[in-house]
């Protein structure tokens, strides 16, 4: 159990954004922060997964042409 007082703290925000009420005044709108894009939306790209397709299939050969030697 905590002894002494506590002190308020400010919610927390992910690096490179902001409060939506940051810095305006009252009464001034708000403005939403931009919906979060995860490592699946990144690895959906289509030159990114012709890459991975790419390399998955030069190791594939490589395996297959170790395995038959």
């Amino acid at each position: 159990m905590p002894t002494g007082p506590t002190v308020p703290t400010a919610p927390i925000v992910p690096a490179g954004r902001t409060r939506p009420d940051a810095g305006r005044g009252p009464g001034e709108g708000t403005q939403a922060l931009p919906e979060a894009r995860g490592c699946l939306f990144a690895l959906s790209q289509p030159p990114l997964m012709l890459f991975l397709c790419v390399i998955g299939a030069l190791l594939g050969a490589g395996a297959i042409y170790d395995l038959l030697q």
